[in-house]
């Protein structure tokens, strides 16, 4: 199992905790990010599309059950695994966390192999597991590949993160390589019609992509549009 693959973000306003399962999930190979509370989490979920979230119950403000809730509510988050972390004196009932859409219960302190070994064991049965093989034959070594099913993008081999709307965009560019698509088509097809976004948008979703991607494959078409060249 190739975990560099997977993201996993980890949620807890304890940073000893944060710090001690970071640093073993890094060791480990597992790509992390970090937040301190539910309202951020919900916010770094959104941008960092993780496979797997860890998940404090007993948090201020927001605690974990409602957290998960509202995770769930978010169409970028509403099939991603949660595992609740839970301390032994904690009174929480298992039932209300699964009810909220939990995926499973990781009870506080437990040992690195333990976890990990959950972890691997929870994505395996939810069928999150990635062929290692069958990914291997598919990625290239070199350029661009979109999954538009994973919602991936790999550079060169090597996956990268991108933000739902800077992903749409360049899936867009990418599904018609050399295509010109005018800034009303990319509008419609990104923000569609209802949404009402400034005029250098568009622009300001291109230059992220070009400081993420090179300067070699988003080519812009003055007067017109922009193009994807593989």
């Amino acid at each position: 199992m190739n975990v560099s693959r997977y993201r996993i973000l980890i949620v807890d306003d304890e940073p000893d905790i944060v710090e001690f399962l970071s640093y073993n999930l890094k060791k480990e190979g597992f790509q992390i990010q970090t937040a301190s509370n539910g309202r951020e989490a919900i916010e770094r979920a959104i941008d960092f599309r993780p496979h797997l979230i860890l998940l404090d119950v007993m948090m201020p403000d927001m605690d974990g059950i409602e957290t998960c809730e509202q995770l769930r509510k978010q169409p970028s988050t509403s099939n991603t695994l949660i595992a609740f972390l839970t301390a032994r004196s904690e009174d929480y009932s298992q039932i209300a966390g699964f009810d909220a859409g939990g995926d499973d219960y990781i009870t506080k302190p437990i040992k690195p192999k333990v976890l990990i070994s959950r972890i691997k064991a929870l994505l395996k049965r939810s069928g999150t597991l990635i062929d290692d093989a069958e990914s291997l034959d598919t990625i290239p070594a070199e350029g661009i590949y979109i999954d538009k099913e994973r919602y991936s993008v790999y550079v060169n081999g090597n996956e990268l993160s991108l933000p739902k709307k800077e992903f749409e965009l360049l899936a867009l560019l990418y599904s018609k390589p050399q295509k010109v698509f005018t800034r009303d088509e990319i509008y419609q097809a990104v923000w569609g019609d209802d949404i009402v976004v400034g005029d250098r948008t568009i622009d300001v979703h291109i230059r992220k992509l070009r400081e993420k991607l090179g300067d070699d494959y988003i080519k812009t078409v003055k007067g017109v549009g922009y193009k994807f060249t593989s």
